[in-house]
């Protein structure tokens, strides 16, 4: 039995209720709970007053006995010393009453000294936190501060640098005014024409002028008519490209002086219905099965002709409408095999304006270094024919698709694309 079991049954046997106990020790109730419930240890007076009380002996209480009556007390030597039962005894008593006390003390005091410590460690730690986040919140307004300076110093620097530049193009220009206009576009012919004027800064008697187009195939002349106000004009009509310069020549006797007036990129495209194959639904993610072929059962692609009504890159050339379009699934630029229109599948989930083509049952074996598009051949409203390759897709290390850029698709744009894409 632990001390506060033996306290306890004393106690009772004794009829004495834990206040009464009390009472006779000169503590309070909760002081012999926390003895019996061993919660806390009586000093030791009290356990001398204990052991009279109920008639045992200390070593009984602490369990150093087994004997809970007292028993004859051992008689000293002749020399009024302790005997050596006797010194053992004491001993051992204090002992086990040490040892009985030593765990609570332990259990304050670590703990005691763990908190004192962890709360001065926590103190520590939020300093130095608040002593960083104000370090943080000053960086990031000296980080804010240098970025407007530096975007306004950007900002004037590009508008001194284009300042300088157009004041140095107007020292050196040749012309005190000049303009360039599209006025007309044929896209069933494939042209465009423009209307071009420019002043000599210097003008001089006898003085002519020459307007310089370059559509791709070289300059082409047409000679400027002077007209009132020393204003040289001309009409000038060439294929409608992506690249178009128009630049005018003052001949002043043998000296001819030369000036850009315009360059008009990309009207060519930008007639030209908007619509770019998406090659997701057939080549991205497809893997090699068992056999290592491609194979394609039963798989659809679609094109949105939502695009084809945005408005042109020029409003004076127009935008034409897409009349046929043939799409096909291509292995290093030759056909494999041509996606014939069908219907909105079930399994479809997106933009509601499409057209639907589905590829026939198809399976491939791959070679080394292999390149996959899906392409469109169109012939738009004005019968111009516009072959447009998606991306190249090759297998990688794992046997599937992905997207690559080793095949120029401009190249193959411009190359000889149409002799195997022929519109049926």
């Amino acid at each position: 039995m632990t001390l506060g079991e033996r306290i306890a049954e004393k106690r009772k046997e004794n009829g004495l209720s834990q206040e009464a106990l009390g009472e006779e020790l000169g503590v309070s109730r909760q002081s012999v709970y926390k003895w019996e419930s061993g919660s806390a240890l009586p000093e030791i007076e009290k356990l001398i007053a204990m052991s009279r009380l109920f008639g045992v002996t200390i070593g009984w209480l602490l369990g150093v006995e087994e004997t809970p009556s007292t028993p004859e007390p051992a008689q000293p030597s002749d020399s009024g010393e302790l005997t050596e039962q006797q010194l053992r005894m004491v001993e051992e008593i204090v002992g086990r009453y040490i040892a009985a006390r030593q765990p609570a003390k332990k259990r304050r005091w670590p703990w005691a000294a763990t908190a004192a410590a962890g709360a001065a460690l926590l103190l520590t730690i939020n300093s130095i936190n608040g002593e960083l986040q104000t370090l943080r919140s000053e960086y990031g307004s000296l980080q804010s501060s240098i970025n407007f300076v530096s975007s306004d110093v950007n900002i004037q620097i590009s508008s001194i640098t284009s300042r300088v530049e157009e004041i140095l193009k107007n020292q050196n220009a040749l012309t005190a005014s000049c303009d360039v206009d599209i006025t007309s576009a044929s896209l069933a012919e494939n042209t465009v024409t423009f209307s071009a004027r420019a002043v000599p800064k210097t003008y001089t008697d006898g003085m002519e002028a020459l307007f310089l187009l370059d559509c791709g195939s070289g300059p082409v002349e047409f000679p400027g008519t002077l007209g009132a106000g020393r204003e040289f004009t001309a009409e000038l009509t060439c294929d409608l490209t992506d690249s178009i310069t128009i630049s005018v020549v003052f001949i002043d006797g043998e000296v001819r002086e030369t000036q850009l007036l315009d360059n008009f990129t990309y009207l060519y495209t930008g007639s030209l219905p908007e619509y770019w194959p998406s090659p997701d639904h057939l080549l991205m993610w497809k893997r090699l099965d068992k056999t290592g072929q491609l194979t394609w059962t039963n798989e659809y692609d679609y094109i949105s002709r939502n695009s084809s009504s945005s408005s042109a890159t020029n409003a004076v050339i127009g935008r034409s409408e897409i009349a046929e379009l043939h799409l096909g699934l291509f292995r290093n630029q030759e056909l494999l095999a041509w996606l014939e229109p069908c219907e909105k599948p079930s399994s479809y989930r997106g933009f509601e304006d499409c057209d639907f083509y589905r590829l026939p049952d198809l399976s491939v074996t791959p070679g080394p270094g292999d390149v996959f598009h899906v392409a469109a051949l169109m012939r738009d409203s004005c019968g111009r024919e516009i072959f447009r390759p998606g991306l190249p897709y090759a297998l990688d290390e794992d046997g599937t698709l992905k997207p690559t850029d080793v095949v120029d698709t401009v190249q193959w744009y411009n190359g000889e694309a149409y002799s195997y894409t022929v519109i049926h």
